[in-house]
């Protein structure tokens, strides 16, 4: 039994460096990484689906989507973006950095503004992967129940940006939005909740936050650049 702790060990350390590589090319392209993490269900491939729609003249996106089987989800989106590439996971219950590495070699970063990470359908599994992004969102439906985030903690307390959709149940399913909402903020004040419905095309709120930061994230990597070729000059 001893054995057990420090493999697991070193598969996080492993996956963490990969991670850390991963997000250095993130950098160097100028693309605001995003980690999507949510329960089956709960509308990531729909929300993904409005947003490629809705700001296809705004920014460039592109997506990795995993799932442990087919190819319906890259399928869906490859409608709406030349810019997908789908990662069938097996058995796996999550995305680890290793293979959102593999991912990235068919993609032109230098192309995208943004890339996000659609991960396998779980609430537990894939928080403990870093992949290397900016940014981590949990997402959770109004079908799954008022106790989610009160039952995934760790999922709430590790995200930077919290989602809540299908707002139009509210009034058909026994859905108590007080508690949820109290749930989350005692567990991370510091995360936005955005709370949206994408079948209702109302998400306004996650539009207006993915463009701020895709657009804060240019301007970190022109204040990078401009910064190297100061240096550059000093130096000759």
């Amino acid at each position: 039994m001893s054995t057990k702790v420090p493999i697991v060990e070193n598969v996080l350390k492993l996956n963490d460096e990969l991670a850390l590589q991963n997000r250095e090319l993130f950098q160097r392209s100028g693309v605001f990484a995003v980690d999507l993490i949510g329960a089956p269900g709960a509308g990531k491939t729909a929300l993904l689906e409005f947003t490629l729609r809705q700001l296809k003249d705004v920014i460039n996106i592109g997506v990795i989507v995993g799932d442990p089987a087919t190819s319906r989800d890259g399928d869906r989106l490859a409608k709406y973006s030349r810019h997908i590439v789908q990662v069938n996971t097996g058995s796996g219950c999550h995305l680890d950095a290793n293979q959102v590495r593999h991912a990235m070699d068919k993609l032109k970063l230098a192309d995208l503004d943004v890339l996000i990470i659609e991960n396998v359908g779980n609430l537990i599994c894939p928080v403990s992967f870093n992949l290397g992004q900016h940014c981590k969102i949990g997402m959770f439906s109004v079908s799954e129940g008022d106790d989610k985030a009160a039952k995934h903690p760790n999922l709430v307390v590790s995200a930077d940006l919290l989602i809540l959709n299908k707002m139009d149940l509210i009034p058909y399913i026994p859905f108590d939005l007080a508690r949820f909402r109290q749930d989350v903020e005692h567990l991370n004040r510091a995360a936005p909740l955005l709370e949206i419905s994408v079948v209702r095309n109302q998400a306004a709120s996650w539009l207006d936050w993915l463009t701020a930061r895709a657009g804060q994230q240019k301007s970190f990597r022109k204040a990078g650049k401009h910064k190297e070729k100061a240096v550059a000059r000093s130096q000759r």
